[in-house]
């Protein structure tokens, strides 16, 4: 069966806190929230899904919402109650703040059908979160995905790449930690600078630089590599487009692309390619054959079939090819050479 979340955003709603990188109107697409229209926005998205294959979730995301008001954030769920019961969808979720976690609010979610619970964890670095003005400290972080997995919901963690005084090491250390709590899956965005925050402010007085693409792709796909080994699924990597990223007050600068998670990807095949070369005795005139679930052929070959370009560039005097085996787990790769014939 296909997943499908049918998303409702609560754009920066019950979350008092500035967070640095915070600009909800734009990272969702929604300048405004009427609770009103949640039902029929429903009604309308499931009129466009096949039940006979799909399942289908509600997912509460783009605030904090768990620390919505009360009554709102019961009224939401109520609605999403409704759904449930008649059988039209499967579960909820949600997305919030490690400190909006707590037994209480987790005993009303499980009343409510919540199965899964998505942490803003960002980094598990105490100094990376107090410079992105996070408000909480990294042990609220543990304390938070601990609670959620002890009370038999499933934890996803969502991280960011490239915010302030973090590093690749600080980035590979909080994706180690978010596999270590339970998670069974995760998000990664590397950090965009959008007008009307504190992070383009810091920007323009040159006290933060922001990744480039590219530092940004080589980065992740070394985090890919951690949760990958350690079967946490991979939800997303970079933002969802939307119009709003691309008005004049939108994007100023930052790891931003429309393909970002393709190239993640391909540079992470990459990387598994060039390790399973660097096992083969290579010799010229050889033919390789890069083996791949036909799922990720395509991120194998690379965007814009960068990978078979640069391998080719490093080893002229063999030949590359590309094939799909459906026997292989989705991120397995095989790599085999033989004498050209």
């Amino acid at each position: 069966m296909k997943h499908i979340n049918i998303p409702i955003f609560v754009p920066h709603a019950g979350c008092p806190h500035d967070c640095v990188f915070c600009n909800q109107k734009k990272i969702t697409g929604k300048s405004s929230f009427d609770i009103c229209s949640v039902k029929s926005d429903i009604e309308t998205a499931l009129a466009t899904i096949d039940p006979s294959i799909c399942e289908t979730e509600i997912a509460f995301f783009g605030g904090s919402f768990t620390g919505i008001e009360r009554k709102d954030m019961l009224s939401l769920l109520e609605i999403a109650d409704k759904f449930v019961n008649e059988g039209k969808i499967r579960s909820v979720r949600c997305s919030t703040r490690p400190d909006y976690i707590d037994k209480d609010i987790l005993d009303i979610l499980k009343e409510h059908h919540v199965k899964t619970i998505e942490i803003g964890v960002q980094s598990t670095c105490d100094k990376v979160l107090s410079l992105s003005n996070r408000g909480h400290t990294a042990a609220d972080i543990e304390r938070a995905c601990r609670l959620i997995i002890e009370n038999g919901f499933s934890l996803v963690g969502q991280m960011m790449v490239g915010l302030p005084g973090s590093s690749l090491e600080k980035e590979l250390s909080t994706a180690r930690a978010i596999c270590s709590y339970g998670a069974s899956g995760a998000r990664i965005y590397p950090t965009v600078v959008f007008k009307d925050t504190m992070l383009y402010e810091l920007t323009l007085n040159n006290k933060y630089s922001p990744l480039t693409v590219n530092e940004a792709v080589k980065r992740c796909a070394q985090i890919l590599d951690v949760f990958i080994s350690s079967k946490v699924d991979i939800l997303r990597v970079g933002l969802c487009e939307n119009d709003a990223l691309h008005n004049n007050d939108g994007i100023y600068s930052g790891a931003f692309h429309p393909s970002l998670g393709e190239m993640c990807f391909s540079e992470y095949f990459y990387l598994k390619t060039l390790k399973a070369l660097s096992e083969l005795e290579l010799q010229s005139g050889m033919l390789v054959t890069v083996y791949v679930n036909s799922s990720s052929l395509s991120k194998a070959i690379g965007h814009k079939k960068m990978n078979v370009t640069r391998l080719t560039s490093l080893y002229p005097e063999c030949k590359f090819g590309y094939r799909a085996r459906p026997d292989l787990r989705q991120y397995e790769l095989i790599v085999k050479a033989e004498k050209s014939l």
